[in-house]
C-alpha cells in the first residue's frame, strides 16, 4: 500500500507515505507515503471474517511496570556526539531484537535530536516520524521538521527522531541493489497474460528472497508494535515521563499503537493522515485504491480548467481525462519512451503509473506532473515522469536505491496476513479494484500480491486500538487525502477512547504544515499549551 509523509513535492513498490518546498522537504513528504502497499484474506468472505473479528480484537496495554530483563535498556545513556548537520547531535541505543526473550541478541537504533532553542520553558522532547513504513525519520527531522516546524513548537521542544528498526539507519533491511531494483521498478505490473504475470510473480520472488537473505533474523522482529517498544525506551533515556509525538500516514499506526501499549505513558500525540488498523489488508489496500482515485479526479478537474492540460481540452471531464491518462499508460504498455536516462531507461507504463501516483500526495505538484505528461505524450521524452518516480522509490542519480520500498514490504508484510495469495485470487478481486479506481486498481490489485511471496510468516492481525485513559489524542484527516482516506481517520478517532478528530477539507496527503493557518494554529495551540481541539473541528 502506498502511505508516505507529505510536506513538500514528489518523491513504492507495492505494498500501502503540500506547495512547493525544497528538494529536502520532497523527498521527506513522500515518505509519509512509502507505500502501504500491504495484505489480507483473499475472497470477500474472508475479509468480512476478518473486519468483523477485528471490531471485537483491541491492543492490549503493556503492565505498566518494566520487566525486569528490559531494566537495562531502559537504563541506558546515550552518548551524543556531533554528527554533520548544524544543530544537531546523534547517538545509538540498543533494544531487544526480540521483546519475548531480551536476551537472544540487540537491534542497533540511531537517533538525533535538535535541542529547543527558547525562549520559554522547554516541554520535553517531540518525537516525529514521516510513516512509510520505511521513512527515515532522522533524514525528515534534520531536513525538514527540525528546521522547518514553526519556531514556536522548536523553541520549546527538544527536536527528536528515531529511524525504526530496519529502517535507514537501524540496521536497515535491504533487498535488491541498484541495477536490480531498476529491473524490478520497470517490470509490467499490469499483467495481460499469462507470461507476464509469472513475469510480476518471479520479480515479487526475487524481491522477497533478496530481503529473507540478507536479514533473516531481523526480517521476523520490524514489526510495528516492536517499533512502538522502541519508541517506550527512547522516552525513558531521554528522560521523559511522557512520550510527546506528531506521526504522519504510517506513523499514525505507529503513534496509536504506542498509545494502546502505553497510554498512561502517552502525552501530547497528533496523528495526522490516520491508518485504521482494524482493516485486513486487502480492505486497505481497496479503500486506498479509491483515495488515489478520489485525488485524481481532483487532478483532472483542475487540469481540465487549464489550457495546457495533455489529457483533453479544457473542460473536459474527470472521466475523459481519465480515459485519456489509461490510453497513455496503455501505449507505453506497447511501447515504452526514451527518457534520456543515462543507464538507458525508459518510461515504461509501471514507471509513468508510478510518476502520476507520486504527485498525487501533493496538489503542489499537479503543475510539475502537467509538464511531464506534455512531454510524455506530445514528445516522446519520459524524463519529467522517471523524475517524479524517482523521487518516489528514493532513487538518487548514481542508481543507488535509499532502503525506503524494502522496509515498506518488512513491516507491511509481517503485520497483517497477505492480500492475496495467488494470481488468480487478484484476477477476481480486479473488477471491485477497477471499480474503485478505473485509472489506478488494476495496477493496485496486481501490487497487493507482493506479501504472498514473503520468506517470514504475518506475525500481526487487523484490531482496534481504543488506549483508555490516555491523555487526549489528535486524529487529523484529509477530505481528499490519496494514501489515507479520511474515512480511516473517523475509523481511528472512533476507535481511540480520548481522540478529538480535527478534519482538513483539502486535497494532498496530511495536513500539518501544509499552508492551512486553521490546521496549524490548532495543533500549535495542543503541542504548546495542550489544549486539544474540539472534537469534530473542521478547517479549510
Amino acid at each position: 500500500m502506498y502511505t508516505r509523509r507529505t510536506p513538500r513535492s514528489a518523491s513504492g513498490s507495492g505494498g500501502l507515505h503540500r506547495r512547493t518546498r525544497s528538494r529536502a522537504k520532497t523527498a521527506a513528504g513522500l515518505l509519509a507515503t512509502a507505500a502501504l502497499l500491504v495484505s489480507a484474506c483473499s475472497s470477500g468472505s474472508a475479509t468480512t471474517s476478518a473486519a468483523s473479528a477485528a471490531a471485537e480484537a483491541a491492543l492490549v496495554e503493556l503492565p505498566q511496570a518494566t520487566p525486569a530483563a528490559l531494566t537495562s535498556y531502559y537504563g541506558q545513556k546515550p552518548a551524543w556526539r556531533a554528527c554533520g548537520v548544524p544543530g544537531f547531535e546523534c547517538a545509538t541505543l540498543k533494544a531487544p531484537l526480540d521483546y519475548a526473550t531480551p536476551s537472544s541478541g540487540d537491534v542497533r537504533l540511531a537517533l538525533t535530536r535538535k535541542k529547543a532553542t527558547g525562549p520559554g520553558k522547554r516541554l520535553g522532547s517531540l518525537l516525529v516520524n514521516p510513516g512509510g513504513p520505511g521513512g527515515s525519520a532522522i533524514g525528515y527531522v534534520q531536513a525538514y521538521a527540525g528546521i522547518g516546524y514553526p519556531a514556536e513548537v522548536r523553541a520549546r521542544y527538544d527536536m527528536v527522531a528515531v529511524d525504526p528498526r530496519g529502517v535507514a539507519r537501524s540496521e536497515p533491511v535491504k533487498c535488491l541493489d541498484g541495477p536490480d531494483m531498476d529491473t524490478y521498478t520497470q517490470t509490467d505490473a499490469t499483467p495481460d497474460d499469462g507470461k507476464e504475470t509469472d513475469g510480476l510473480v518471479a520479480a515479487y520472488r526475487t524481491f522477497a528472497e533478496g530481503c529473507g537473505a540478507d536479514a533473516p533474523r531481523l526480517l521476523r522482529h520490524v514489526s510495528t508494535v516492536e517499533a512502538a517498544r522502541d519508541m517506550d525506551i527512547v522516552r525513558a533515556v531521554l528522560g521523559d515521563k511522557k512520550l510527546n509525538y506528531v506521526g504522519a500516514s504510517y506513523g499514525t499506526f505507529l503513534g496509536a499503537t504506542y498509545a494502546g501499549l502505553f497510554p498512561d505513558r502517552a502525552g501530547r500525540l497528533v496523528l495526522d493522515g490516520a491508518m485504521d488498523p482494524s482493516l485486513p489488508a486487502r480492505r486497505l489496500n481497496l479503500e486506498q485504491t479509491a483515495g488515489f482515485e478520489t485525488a485524481f479526479r481532483s487532478f483532472a478537474k483542475d487540469c481540465a480548467r487549464r489550457a495546457d492540460c495533455p489529457l483533453g481540452g479544457k473542460g473536459a471531464s474527470p472521466e475523459r481525462v481519465g480515459e485519456n491518462l489509461k490510453a497513455f499508460f496503455a501505449k507505453l504498455d506497447r511501447r515504452p519512451v526514451r527518457t534520456g536516462d543515462a543507464g538507458g531507461r525508459r518510461l515504461t507504463e509501471s514507471l509513468a503509473t508510478t510518476g502520476v501516483i507520486a504527485a498525487m500526495y501533493d496538489e503542489g505538484s499537479w503543475e510539475q506532473l502537467r509538464e511531464a505528461l506534455t512531454s510524455a505524450i506530445k514528445e516522446n521524452d519520459g524524463s519529467g515522469l522517471l523524475v517524479l518516480s524517482d523521487g518516489y522509490y528514493e532513487r538518487d542519480a548514481d542508481g543507488a536505491y535509499s532502503n525506503l520500498m524494502f522496509a515498506n514490504a518488512a513491516v507491511n508484510c509481517l503485520d497483517l496476513p497477505a492480500s492475496f495469495d495467488t494470481p488468480d485470487e487478484v484476477s477476481r478481486a480486479l473488477p471491485e479494484f477497477e471499480k474503485a479506481s478505473p485509472v489506478f486498481g488494476k495496477g493496485l490489485a496486481w501490487a497487493a500480491l507482493n506479501c504472498a511471496y514473503w520468506p517470514v510468516q504475518a506475525t500481526g492481525e487487523p484490531h482496534r486500538i481504543e488506549a483508555k485513559g490516555a491523555a487526549p489524542i489528535v486524529v487529523v484527516g484529509t477530505t481528499r487525502d490519496p494514501a489515507t482516506p479520511y474515512r480511516w481517520a473517523k475509523a481511528l478517532a472512533g476507535q481511540l477512547s480520548s481522540a478529538r478528530l480535527l478534519t482538513y477539507e483539502g486535497d494532498g496527503h496530511t495536513a500539518y504544515g501544509r499552508g492551512s493557518s486553521c490546521i496549524d494554529r490548532t495543533i500549535n495551540a495542543y503541542l504548546l499549551r495542550g489544549t486539544p481541539p474540539t472534537d469534530g473541528k473542521r478547517c479549510s
